[in-house]
């Protein structure tokens, strides 16, 4: 087999782990689930499993980067907006406990800077923060929105209540994490940008 086909190849088996990942940790949760099963699930063996990736740690950051992939790709049609799609990404996360309880602990854990997902969550928070402000930014160009608002602060405040409240969430799942983030959005008068 040539090096272009097996690198294919590899890469095909990667995102098979990680849509597998994906549905395997929303269905049983992060901390109940193992590499072991992972590997179960995608016909490898742990060894053979860890082959594609550095690290467990660097398994679990692609999974949540997937995840990011996998849900804007979801929302963004339907929102149209980055806000309004934030707002469906914290809606959806209500069904995936598990994806949130990764998310959670690996927030936390990628702070320090030797952890396998410290850049990936850097990048991750950059490129929400810039999407976020571009289209604060554009609406008040348009009029549509004060220019009071510091663009660059609200995007960040979106994200950190967002994170916010789906930790609440984790701790009682009959909190409504998505009713909140929604509040703030047309507390804000962010709410869905009218149609031009």
């Amino acid at each position: 087999m040539s090096r272009p086909a097996r690198y294919a190849k590899g890469l095909a088996k990667r995102e098979e782990i990680l849509n597998t990942a994906l549905e395997v940790i929303a269905r049983t949760g992060y901390g109940r689930t193992s590499v072991r099963e992972l590997a179960s699930a995608v016909g490898l063996s742990q060894a053979g499993l860890l082959h594609y990736f550095a690290s467990k740690e660097e398994l679990f950051a692609e999974i949540l980067l997937k995840r990011d992939r996998v849900d804007h790709d979801r929302s963004e049609p339907e929102a149209g907006s980055e806000i309004a799609a934030l707002a469906s990404i914290v809606r959806h996360n209500a069904e995936v406990p598990g994806l949130v309880q990764l998310y959670a602990r690996f927030s936390v854990e990628a702070t320090e800077p030797g952890h396998a997902a410290h850049e990936a969550f850097v990048r991750r928070y950059a490129e929400i923060r810039a999407l976020l402000s571009d289209e604060i930014t554009t609406r008040q160009q348009a009029g549509t929105l004060s220019p009071e608002l510091d663009a660059r602060k609200v995007a960040n405040l979106l994200i950190a209540v967002s994170d916010g409240l789906q930790a609440q969430w984790l701790l009682d799942p009959d909190f409504d994490m998505a009713d909140h983030l929604d509040y703030l959005i047309d507390l804000l008068g962010l709410g869905r940008p009218a149609e031009g």
